[in-house]
């Protein structure tokens, strides 16, 4: 019993750590990219903001025996947190001392909210695939006995609210020295939150799977998330960027919606996306231009370094999968076997 519990622990603290990598170092925009001691000294923010998150959304949709519409429900919630409650990047013009933060913030601004569209959708969606959903399918395919299971008690809980509480704190204090979004911007962002993390539990619980067909999880599924979150990626910040992104979007959980229907969907179908996803951010790190001052011989090393980590991680999920596909045929066979009469048998 002492070792189950040591083991459901090990996924936990797995998604501690990948949450804040995918969402923060991952696609290499930080002019620390290149210096692993400061990403280490990172984490130690990063993991309680982002990975203490991840893995109470995670356990909190296996303790209800809910699925992956709690999760990205949940995700939106905390990513909104995130972006107009505690750092407020969501409304902050000033929030990164970079012209091109603010050409991309004014092309798409709304005067009256006082937001970017675009820095919006980067935003929401950025938290929702990248810092929570896709770490959270990653972790469950390394682990697929328990991935449907919780993995930490109560007091494994506290821990980690505890520390998200302690990271948002430090978050909040240091980006609201200079700038306080108004009274009105927070509290309809409250709101907002609040709905999605009410829907997420109101939601009905997982159907009975639809008839259908879903295609090949290595290549069509694969294909189909790197075209569409590229797409997301690398659209311009305009207003028809804004409109091809909401199209791109949309279109993704639309086929995603439709296929995870089916009853031949399955995990390694979960692993396809969600590891596209990585793959993703981590090809188009080599290209982007960090923040700030950089040596780039160290990035492109970390650049590199990440997507081996990246690739590595996905083909031992994928081991994992095919080898518990492998076991839960034969138990299935086993039991096939012993439902059979001497009758059938000869």
């Amino acid at each position: 019993m002492h070792t189950a519990r040591h083991h459901r622990w090990l996924p936990a603290l797995g998604l501690l750590l990948l949450s804040p990598v995918c969402a923060e170092y991952l696609i290499g925009y930080d002019q620390i990219i290149g210096r692993p001691r400061e990403l280490l000294a990172g984490l130690l923010i990063l993991a309680p903001l982002y990975g203490a998150v991840a893995v109470m959304i995670r356990e909190a949709a296996r303790r209800t025996g809910r699925g992956w519409p709690t999760i990205l429900l949940l995700s939106a919630a905390f990513g909104l947190a995130q972006a107009g409650l505690i750092d407020q990047s969501l409304f902050n013009p000033h929030f990164v001392d970079e012209p091109s933060w603010d050409r991309e913030r004014s092309s798409t601004l709304v005067p009256v909210l006082g937001i970017s569209l675009q820095h919006t959708l980067n935003f929401l969606a950025g938290h929702v695939i990248w810092s929570f959903a896709a770490p959270i399918a990653v972790v469950e395919s390394l682990t697929p006995r328990l991935a449907d299971r919780p993995w930490l008690r109560r007091g494994g809980m506290a821990v980690m609210a505890l520390l998200y509480c302690l990271g948002a704190a430090v978050i909040f204090r240091e980006h609201t020295k200079k700038f306080m979004a108004s009274p009105v911007q927070l509290g309809v962002t409250a709101v907002i939150v609040l709905t999605l993390v009410a829907l997420a539990f109101t939601l009905p619980r997982r159907r009975r799977p639809m008839p259908g067909r879903v295609p090949p999880p290595l290549w069509l599924t694969a294909c189909t998330a790197v075209a569409l979150l590229a797409t997301h990626q690398l659209i311009p910040p305009t207003w028809a960027g804004v409109a091809l992104d909401v199209l791109s979007l949309s279109l993704g959980a639309g086929l995603l919606l439709r296929w995870s229907s089916r009853a031949q969907w399955g995990r390694m179908h979960i692993l396809a996306v969600s590891g596209s996803a990585l793959v993703v951010n981590a090809g188009l790190s080599f290209v982007v231009q960090p923040n700030g001052q950089v040596a780039y011989a160290a990035k492109y090393v970390a650049n590199a370094t990440l997507m081996l980590g990246v690739l590595a991680l996905l083909a031992a999920a994928h081991r994992r999968l095919r080898r518990a596909e492998a076991t839960a045929n034969a138990e299935g066979s086993r039991q096939d076997a012993s439902r059979l009469t001497p009758l059938h048998r000869t």
